[in-house]
This record gives C-alpha cells, sequence and structure tokens, in this order.
C-alpha cells in the first residue's frame, strides 16, 4: 500500500467498484498540516475532505472566540456531512489536530454521487448517524464526567485512529479540545502518568498501558465504539482495496 492511498480511509474503501472508479479520478491528495483549518464556522463547503493518516478536530466556537471540540474525524470518516445533510455551511470549525495525509474532493462531485440514493447515500447516513452519536456523547461526558476519565476518552478514540502509541500533542491543545484550563489537564496527564498508563514530556504522549486507560475511562469510549461497530459492521472493503 502507498503511503498515502485512497483505500486508507475506511468510507473510501468500502465503495463498490463502480462507485469508487466514478469519484477515484476527481481524488486530490493533500497534505494535513497540524493546525491547518479545513473549514471557518459558518464557511461555505467547496471540498468534503477523507483523512487518511491525519486527525480533524471539529470545534463549536463561542462568540467570545473559545472553543471546545464536539467530535474527531480519522480515516474512519469524512469532513464535511452538513452538504448532503441539506446545507452548504457548517456550525462548526475543522483543525487539524494530528498531522497526516488524506484526500479531498469537490463538493458537488460528491453531492451528484450521494443524489443518486444508492449504496453512497446510504454509507455516508450510516456515518453521519455515528457522528452524531460521537458528538452527543462527548457533551455528555464533558458535562458530567472527570477530566481525568475526559483525557482517558479522547487518547483512547486518537489511539484507535493512528497505528502508533506515540502521539505528539501538547498539553494546551489537549485543553482547548476539551474546553478546560492548561492547569486541569497538566493535573489529569500526571495522575495518568503516575499510574504507568502514559509518558508525558513535552509536546509528547507515548501510551504505556492501553488496558489501564480503558479501565479507567468512562462508559462514553465504549458507547462510542459500539454505536460505530453496530453501524458499520456489515460495511466491507472492496477485495482491490485489500
Amino acid at each position: 500500500m502507498r503511503l498515502n492511498n485512497p483505500n486508507q480511509n475506511h468510507l473510501l474503501a468500502a465503495l463498490l467498484d463502480a462507485e469508487f472508479a466514478r469519484l477515484s479520478p476527481y481524488l486530490e491528495p493533500i497534505m494535513m498540516r497540524l493546525g491547518d483549518v479545513l473549514y471557518e464556522s459558518g464557511g461555505k463547503l467547496d471540498h468534503v475532505y477523507f483523512p487518511t493518516s491525519a486527525i480533524v478536530s471539529l470545534h463549536y466556537v463561542l462568540e467570545n472566540g473559545s472553543s471546545s471540540e464536539i467530535a474527531g474525524v480519522g480515516n474512519e470518516g469524512i469532513l464535511g456531512i452538513s452538504l448532503f445533510m441539506g446545507g452548504n455551511t457548517t456550525p462548526s470549525r475543522a483543525v487539524v489536530q494530528t498531522a497526516g495525509h488524506g484526500y479531498r474532493l469537490k463538493s458537488h462531485i460528491l453531492l451528484e454521487e450521494f443524489n443518486r440514493a444508492g449504496p453512497v447515500m446510504r454509507l455516508l447516513l450510516r456515518y453521519t448517524q455515528a457522528l452524531i452519536t460521537q458528538m452527543s456523547q462527548t457533551a455528555i461526558c464533558n458535562r458530567h464526567h472527570s477530566l481525568e476519565q475526559q483525557l482517558c476518552r479522547w487518547l483512547l478514540l486518537t489511539l484507535d485512529r493512528l497505528p502508533t502509541s506515540e502521539l505528539t500533542m501538547t498539553q494546551e491543545l489537549i485543553a482547548t479540545m476539551l474546553g478546560v484550563r492548561r492547569e486541569g489537564v497538566t493535573v489529569a496527564a500526571g495522575r495518568l502518568q503516575a499510574k504507568g498508563y502514559i509518558t508525558n514530556r513535552r509536546g509528547h504522549i507515548s501510551v504505556l498501558d492501553r488496558v489501564g486507560l480503558e479501565g479507567d475511562v468512562c462508559e462514553c469510549y465504549d458507547v462510542v465504539k459500539k454505536e460505530f461497530a453496530r453501524l458499520m459492521s456489515d460495511v466491507h472493503q472492496r477485495q482491490g482495496a485489500q
């Protein structure tokens, strides 16, 4: 498999041969750099994005400029669901959380395929339902669970999208994602390190004990993971995408 291949994105890999053949000539490989803003809140959706090795964070931005993450999208998904849900703008900001690669596709091309009302439409609607579950669970988690549990959830969801247990991530950026003060993240990360689950150096987190994180995390992580599995359980990769 090439370093950057459309089939590294699970949704693209799930397309039937005929559907992939229609879309693949228009898929544009791109580098997603840390901090790149793919969409601004209220911005027009000229493209949709399929991450392969990058992770993108969706933020809701308040009038005073503060924000917090409402969901993350990696190689399991697509950015730009507002396009085929009936709108042409998005209420959230999309910022690259973990640098990597992906593909973008002009919005009108995906919309034409969606409007065929065939397998692509059904696949995208299932993914959207799973993403809505993630958003809902994030809101509940941020309101009712401890910062340490939120950090465990965030770390595990990030690990699920990466081929490594090494995360390049500052505590300041994590605080922005969770919508909390940096000092709180420092304390929570310190507790996880004291338990031997992670090592935390400046701008770098290594997960040493994933089982430990799974033991301390709240139920929100499992709810999101099971819903994705339930909705996508019968979605298989094309033979040519293996």
